[in-house]
């Protein structure tokens, strides 16, 4: 029963935070009307983006040393905290103020959670756990934007973000008491040497995160900078080795960078392609993306069973990323027929499902004790990091073609394809596995 109270929390939690993620993409166009703001727009993003990855290393490092009962508290008051201060702010400025803070929370809150599951669960659980995370983020983007657009066009904006500090504080109870007699207090080791160094470069890769999403705008110059100064900052907090690929964790945390950032700078210019170029209505636009988020779902819960093994997941789900990028990106071209967009986003959704929680899995085989909660990070702030060089990129080839739909598409299948490359040497031998039938999630 206490491990079924905690899954139930920790469930809750994810979506809450996936929730809002999107929640606020729907609805901060009216935000901005609503407060004269419209100048400060992307800095409600960008500003969120830089707290959040200060907060998941900062998140990272304190789990391991004082364990995440800490850290995750810490996220979970200023998450709604900040998103309190959000829907009550007078200005644009009030309300960026708390996206800051909500970033910052919700960031602690994501890479404690790791750790919890690291401490909590048994190895044999981690496929179902991270199964489940996994359908949490995805199940937000097929029913949010119906709700987010009810609440705003019934409640209003400001109920966007003032309902779900309510909603995480049954959420905290119902986690607290999951939590109750687990080992989720006190670390494994002492103050790591120049943290605070890493700290420091943690705020300048938002920084030049922050350049690259303002550059894509058709400005170079910023798209430049903001790349040279990830190309110095990023490295130092991955782990060795993350930019080359090399064997074992440096390949897991590259490949989810790699596997994400391709599906979301396609994903971003579906629905713009479908409506502008081939004249479909927003609903049907989306319904494509629906069909992704789906099989994203199924091709989870199937890793969580362990169907297939590690290596096939990360080799079938590069592949088949690469392929329906490949096949949607024809659909840029007239005289292929528009409906091929939704078997093919059916693919790509499948393969980024099979991948994407098989990573997190990995990630936490590869980690010893006191030291799951730096490498979660690294691979959060990766996958960040990396999604955003990818959206920024391919904005500017898309700019820069005048509206060449086909650019982005390239440029995604290119990621894809590394990732496809480097799949096998995200794998052990005893990752390369399937286990045995594990436990249930019930029970003491």
């Amino acid at each position: 029963m206490t491990r079924r109270a905690l899954t139930v929390g920790l469930v809750a939690m994810v979506s809450l935070v996936a929730f809002e993620y999107m929640a606020v993409a729907i609805a901060m166009p009216v935000v901005a009307e609503k407060l004269g703001g419209l100048e400060l727009y992307g800095l409600a993003f960008s500003g969120a983006m830089a707290a959040a990855v200060v907060g998941t290393v900062l998140g990272g490092r304190w789990a391991d040393v004082r364990g995440p009962w800490a850290p995750l508290w810490t996220g979970v008051a200023g998450f709604v905290a900040g998103l309190t201060l959000a829907g009550l702010a007078p200005s644009m400025e009030m309300l960026i103020a708390g996206r800051l803070v909500q970033g910052f929370g919700g960031a602690l809150v994501n890479v404690a959670l790791y750790v919890v599951v690291a401490r909590v669960y048994p190895e044999e659980l981690h496929p179902k756990i991270f199964s489940l995370f996994a359908t949490a983020w995805v199940v937000p983007s097929m029913v949010g934007p119906a709700i987010v657009g009810l609440i705003v066009d019934t409640l209003g904006w400001r109920w966007v973000f003032l309902l779900v500090p309510i909603l995480t504080a049954l959420s905290g109870l119902v986690l607290l008491r999951g939590l109750a007699g687990q080992p989720v207090r006190g670390g494994q080791s002492g103050p790591e040497p120049g943290f605070g160094r890493k700290l420091g470069w943690a705020a300048v890769t938002a920084v030049g995160a922050g350049l690259m999403q303002y550059g894509s705008d058709g400005r170079p110059l910023l798209l430049l900078a903001g790349l040279l100064v990830l190309a110095v900052a990023l490295p130092r907090l991955l782990p060795a080795g993350t930019l080359r690929a090399a064997r074992g964790l440096p390949a897991v945390v590259g490949l989810r960078g790699l596997a994400t950032g391709a599906f979301i700078a396609a994903e971003v210019i579906i629905p713009l392609m479908l409506v502008n170029e081939r004249g479909l209505s927003p609903l049907a636009a989306g319904l494509a993306l629906t069909g992704g988020a789906l099989t994203w779902s199924l091709a989870s819960w199937l890793q969580g069973r362990e169907v297939f093994s590690r290596t096939t997941n990360l080799r079938l789900g590069s592949a088949m990323i690469a392929l329906g990028v490949l096949a949607t990106g024809t659909v840029a071209f007239a005289a292929v027929p528009v409906g091929v967009v939704y078997p093919a986003w059916v693919i790509t959704g499948f393969g980024i499902g099979l991948v994407y929680p098989t990573l997190s899995v990995l990630t936490l085989e590869l980690s010893a004790p006191g030291e799951q909660g730096a490498n979660s990070s690294a691979l959060q702030v990766g996958e960040s990091v990396f999604s955003v060089v990818a959206v920024a990129v391919t904005g500017a080839l898309f700019t820069a073609a005048g509206s060449g739909y086909w650019t982005v598409f390239a440029a995604a299948l290119v990621l894809a394809l590394i990732g496809l490359a480097i799949a096998p040497r995200s794998t052990g031998r005893a990752a390369d596995q399937t286990k045995g039938p594990a436990p249930q999630l019930v029970g003491a």
